[in-house]
């Protein structure tokens, strides 16, 4: 957890309340980059219209009832043993805008949430857009890239395959299969009068689950109707039969061998992050599956850059995908902060060869990891890092060694991130006019020398995917073939072993 659960406070100057960093927080900090920004970005799709006083209303009692993200940084002197947050009353900034309608106003909402972080120094350290008129979430293959050398690539919303028929290959499609498919009629969609809902989130503060909950109160207090998180589902038990026993699992990767990256695809000249956001149908589990959901999508994330990395000619390695595991509840006690844990999966190379391991075992073999990773009590990011936040000296030097020792062990970082936010756990139901999310996307930040994040959430029966790449590595032509290449592999996944 984190430690802005129990903070500890310091109301000698001026009586205010001081919360010195957690250890996510301070790690985060030392490693800041103006050229990729650590933000969190939150897209929710909802089919109606808000009215923008009593949105601001709302969010505004919403911030008053999670107050621990009214907060800013101290500013500090370079012999401070630590970073600190200090709380604050009211909010010190206008956090909610309503940008002026456009055709392009959309993307520039998300290429905002990629290039500005809201600053550490004014609290909250978050900022909500509210794009008016931005019509489907899907149904539109069309691409309004961001050129400006400044800026970051950000597509439209792009539908992928969904509502049409399913790659046969793990090729690029084809022009005429890019052809716009039918206008979408889902009941319950807009029809091009619906309102977005961008979140930015500055990564160092908060994390998007925290965020997300804070949004959920802001929905009820809008729309008067409960936003109360819901249980998970309840899956049974399953023992596995003798004819199932599972498979002999190989020897671990070491974890001093140097993990896979991502191969080079066809890098941008400008700095920062790009995206793709796409929707797909949640993939389907055999009733007797030993595995998850977020296992299928981990063995997908894992052959899709096995994949990639096969294109491109480069050596394999094993890899090693890191999985945020967030315990907390969701209910309005929830500790607000980086409330999460990594836990890395690691895949040998002959595992992620479909040639050398059948889909069936490398599933099983997935979903005992998993669990086992998930049961392990771990510091958020390692004893290393406890160590390395201790105040024992002052904090411009634990700064130093900490990029120092980033760059030293770049080589050692994991392949890439998946987050899986799971099923959205809010109705995000903001009344009779505005209506219920029917889409939510996430995004996590894709600094090298990962250079990739996958981020998935699901609502109302469908999959949402996000890959943000840095344009160091990728170019947006990349990002649409690793998409199609994670469809094809997360369609495999469905498939009945029996």
């Amino acid at each position: 957890m984190t430690a802005l659960h129990h903070p500890a406070r310091d109301e000698a100057a001026h009586g205010s309340v001081r919360v010195p960093f957690p250890v996510v927080d301070e790690v985060s900090r030392h490693c800041l980059q103006q050229e990729e920004p650590e933000t969190v970005h939150i897209e929710v799709h909802l089919p109606g219209r808000l009215d923008p006083d009593r949105l601001r209303a709302a969010f505004t009692s919403a911030l008053h009832r999670h107050p621990r993200i009214l907060m800013r940084e101290v500013p500090g002197r370079w012999y401070s043993r630590r970073y600190e947050w200090e709380l604050t009353k009211e909010p010190e900034t206008e956090v909610v805008a309503f940008p002026p309608a456009g055709p392009h106003a959309l993307r520039d909402a998300r290429t905002r949430a990629l290039v500005e972080a809201p600053p550490l120094s004014m609290s909250p350290p978050i900022r909500l857009s509210v794009v008016e008129g931005a019509g489907p979430a899907v149904g539109s293959a069309a691409r309004d890239d961001v050129g400006h050398a400044s800026r970051s690539a950000v597509p439209a919303a792009d539908s992928g395959a969904a509502g049409a028929a399913r790659v046969g290959t793990a090729a690029p499609r084809t022009a005429e299969q890019r052809k716009d498919p039918p206008a979408d009629t889902t009941p319950g969609r807009p029809k091009g009068n619906g309102t977005v809902l961008v979140l930015t989130i500055n990564h160092t503060a908060l994390d998007g689950p925290a965020c997300l909950r804070i949004l959920a109160t802001a929905a009820e207090l809008y729309g008067g109707k409960d936003n109360s998180a819901t249980a998970p589902p309840v899956r049974p038990g399953r023992t596995a039969t003798p004819d199932e026993a599972a498979p002999a699992e190989p020897d671990p990767p070491s974890h001093w061998a140097r993990p896979a990256r991502v191969a080079p695809g066809t890098p941008e000249p400008s700095p920062g992050n790009g995206l793709l956001v796409t929707e797909l149908p949640v993939p389907r589990r055999p009733r007797s599956a030993p595995y998850t959901v977020n296992d299928q999508l981990m063995v997908t994330t894992a052959l899709m850059l096995a994949h990639w990395n096969r294109e491109h000619g480069a050596r394999p390695r094993p890899l090693r995908i890191t999985m945020p595991v967030d315990d907390r509840t969701r209910d309005t006690d929830m500790p607000i902060g980086n409330g999460t844990r990594l836990v890395e999966v690691p895949f040998s190379p002959s595992e992620v060869d479909p040639a050398r391991t059948p889909l069936p075992t490398l599933l099983r073999r997935t979903a005992e990891r998993t669990r086992t990773l998930k049961s392990l009590q771990k510091p958020q990011l390692g004893h290393g890092a406890s160590l390395l936040t201790a105040p024992m000296v002052p904090v411009a030097w634990r700064a130093a060694l900490t990029r120092g020792l980033r760059r030293a062990a770049a080589p050692w970082t994991s392949t890439t991130l998946l987050s899986n936010i799971g099923r959205v756990p809010y109705a995000l139901d903001f009344g009779e006019e505005a209506g219920r999310a029917h889409a939510v996307w996430f995004s996590a930040p894709a600094r090298m020398p990962r250079g990739l994040t996958v981020t998935t959430a699901s609502t109302a029966g469908r999959l949402h995917l996000a890959l943000r790449w840095s344009r160091a590595l990728l170019g947006h032509g990349d990002g649409a073939h690793l998409r199609d290449l994670f469809e094809h592999y997360l369609h495999a996944t469905e498939e009945d072993p029996e």
